[in-house]
């Protein structure tokens, strides 16, 4: 007797994304990576806000042999899964100084020919205190991208931006990665911000937004009108859907939404998006492994794409335009 055949869409995007190279990790912080301990595991349940300070302890202890080891282990368990290439943010402030500069920089001699990464300086300090903008100055010199997070620097997110830009600019024209819109709440409007600083600066192409979680919980309106500023900035989009998948209940009213930027959408308006794991085993994510279908199951039931090819491109060729490559 005949089987009846069987068609296994996992398989099928899996052979779309080996096809097109691997897998592309376009956003994470490996320098972070594997921190979480039975200790302090429970402070997994604070707030994002509360969060950004938390891994300080480890980061003041920790040489930059500790940090070499989680950052290794995480690029050791792209490699397994067929990553082409990836993006990590690094911690460059006041606490960890240049730990971790130096140890990726062990990472990249180690790993030439691997697989291709793109380092990017972390503002956790933001970059308006004197001495976290010195340490953001440090590291925007090694940085392959200068890396921004406005919401660090609240009240003063224009600023912030004009510092990224100014500060891009004076090294070379280096491109930006910049954390926004990760509140999932209709009251914040960081994208909008960013694309009409990148048009102000004459960056156009050379941003990705990273996140966009507040992006859904917009008026459709209002989204429609975000991604042609986003268009005309020419505004790459970066998300990371597992993430946000525990953002907090809130009571302000916005249209029912998944706590993850509407990418569907995104792709519909001509927007390019790439896809990223965020972060590995620490007080951010505790359960999060690095592993690329875990992102990109949530991903296509969260945005109902059903599309193969839409798909493996966000993994593939879409990650590689936003690590600019």
């Amino acid at each position: 007797m005949t089987k009846p055949s069987y068609f296994d869409p996992k398989q099928a995007l899996l052979e779309k994304v080996k096809e097109r190279g691997g897998w592309v990790n376009a956003h994470s912080h490996i320098d972070r990576a594997y921190i979480l301990t039975e200790e302090n595991f429970h402070l997994s349940n604070l707030s994002l806000q509360q969060k950004w300070a938390l891994p300080d302890e480890f980061k003041a202890k920790a040489s930059v042999y500790d940090i070499y080891g989680n950052m290794a282990r995480a690029v050791e368990t792209m490699c397994a899964q067929g990553v082409q290439a990836m993006a990590s943010f690094i911690d460059v402030d006041p606490v960890i100084e240049d730990k971790a500069i130096k140890a990726a920089q062990k990472v990249r001699d180690n790993f030439k020919g691997q697989i291709e990464i793109r380092f990017i300086n972390q503002v956790v300090k933001g970059v308006i205190d004197p001495e976290a903008r010195k340490w953001f100055e440090i590291g925007a010199e090694f940085a392959d991208i200068i890396g921004g997070l406005p919401e660090k620097d609240e009240g003063h997110e224009a600023e912030h931006l004009d510092i990224l830009f100014e500060t891009a600019k004076k090294n070379g024209g280096k491109p930006l990665h910049v954390h926004v819109d990760q509140y999932g709440l209709p009251s914040q409007r960081d994208t909008e911000l960013l694309a009409k600083k990148t048009i102000e600066h004459g960056y156009q192409g050379k941003v990705a937004a990273v996140h966009g979680i507040s992006i859904a919980a917009q008026t459709k309106d209002y989204r429609q009108k975000l991604y042609k500023l986003m268009n005309e900035a020419g505004l790459l989009v970066v998300t990371c859907p597992l993430a946000y998948i525990s953002s907090r209940r809130s009571e302000e009213l916005a249209p029912l939404h998944n706590s993850i930027a509407p990418v569907e959408e995104m792709i519909q308006a001509g927007l390019t998006v790439g896809m990223g794991t965020d972060n590995i085993h620490d007080m951010y994510m505790p359960f999060a492994d690095g592993d690329m279908w875990s992102e990109m199951r949530v991903l296509l039931e969260a945005c109902y794409i059903r599309d193969l090819d839409v798909l493996a491109d966000i993994a593939t060729t879409n990650g590689l335009k936003t690590l600019f490559l």
